[in-house]
This record gives C-alpha cells, structure tokens and sequence, in this order.
C-alpha cells in the first residue's frame, strides 16, 4: 500500500530528524535522507522543496510543541502564586524535550542553518515563548517570590540551561527527564523560597553564555 502524502511528508522529517541529530544539518544530504527511506533523491522532492524545507517543518514543529506544552501549563497555574506558575512552565518545557529528545535536540541545535528570513520567524517565536518565562519572574520579584535580578537574563538563564538537556537526556538511561529540574524555590539561582530571608537569594545569570536556542 503507498504511503500518503502527509504520511510521507512526517516520515521524511523523521528521517530527516535523526540524521541531523546524528551528523549535523551541514554534513546531511537530501540524498543521505532518500537512502534512509529507501527511496530515490527524485521522489523526495515530490514532498520537500529542498533540505532546507525540511528543517524549517522540523523547527516549526519543536517550536510548536514547546508553545503548546507552556500554554497548557499556563492555563492550568494561572491563579497560583508566581514560583508555581514558573515551576509548571520549566516542567513542561523539559517534558516537551523529553517526549521526543531527538527533534529537541535539533531544534536546539540547527537552527541558525535556516535562512535569514525564516530564521527571523523563529527568533520572534523565540521572543513571545520567552516573554511567558519573563512575565512571571517579573511578577514573582513584585510578590517576593524570587529575589531581586534582570527578568530577560534570568529567563535566557533558565531555557539555556533546560535545553541542554536535548544534547544528554535518553529515554533509556538512568536519569528521568524530572532529574535536572531544580523548582523555581530552590535557594539557588535568581529566586529564593520564601523563608530564605532577603539576603539569600543567589546571583543572576551571567550574560556571557551561549546563545540561546530559538524558542525561549
């Protein structure tokens, strides 16, 4: 029986996902991805206009996820307190990871290998997801949930360090996906519980990190 197109289309990105995963997006050809498939280059362009369009439905698709994941965390905390409401955020971004940790990882990964135009997309899907994180540490610093720091550093801290996870987390191995999390009360970081005293909250990100991946 032959596949369908939108059958078709889904397996040639999930092809396409683990080769990027494993190779790189540069040192991936649309040919490497035909001989996944078991299918000749010319066939695959009957579903792809080229590997590019493959990686921005991919891209698309992670981005989707995680805005999905971080809506549905939203709409379930949006009347407990601050350091709640970041708790269910974090989690969710780092179960949405953990669901598919392949894609994650490309996502986090080859994203700067899209064109300038679609790249731009991105970084604004980037911007709103990482305004979410934003918006509550802001009001979380109001309440005296978290203490005093810069709101977008402490954002770009956090999803920074959360996708990192796409690079180490197996399904198989020892640690689950809820191992890394550190909750949002935690008396390290840029917050503090709330019984740590207005001297114990600990330092804010360091600016001189990585750059973030697009979603955030």
């Amino acid at each position: 029986m032959a596949i369908e197109a939108p059958s078709r289309r889904r397996a040639i990105e999930d092809v396409a996902s683990a080769l990027f995963h494993e190779r790189g997006y540069p040192a991936t050809s649309v040919r490497d991805i035909a001989r996944a498939l078991d299918i000749r280059g010319a066939s695959l362009y009957a579903h792809v206009t080229s590997k590019e369009d493959v990686l921005r439905s991919i891209v698309d698709r992670a981005a989707s996820t995680f805005e999905r994941a971080a809506d549905a965390a939203a709409a379930a905390t949006a009347q407990r307190p601050p350091a709640e409401r970041l708790s269910a955020l974090v989690r969710a971004h780092v179960e949405a990871i953990a669901a598919d940790p392949e894609l994650a990882s490309v996502f986090v990964s080859e994203w700067r290998h899209l064109s300038a135009d679609r790249k731009m997309r991105i970084l604004e899907r980037r911007d709103a997801y990482e305004g979410r994180f934003r918006e509550v540490i802001v009001a979380g610093m109001a309440t005296g949930d978290f203490g005093s720091t810069d709101p977008g550093l402490a954002a770009t801290f956090i999803l920074t360090a959360l996708n990192g996870l796409a690079t180490w987390y197996r399904p198989d191995g020892r640690l689950t996906a809820a191992s890394p999390i550190t909750t949002p009360t935690s008396r390290r970081g840029p917050w503090r519980s709330t019984d740590d005293g207005p001297d114990r909250a600990g330092p804010g990100p360091d600016p001189r990190g990585a750059e973030p991946a697009p979603v955030q």
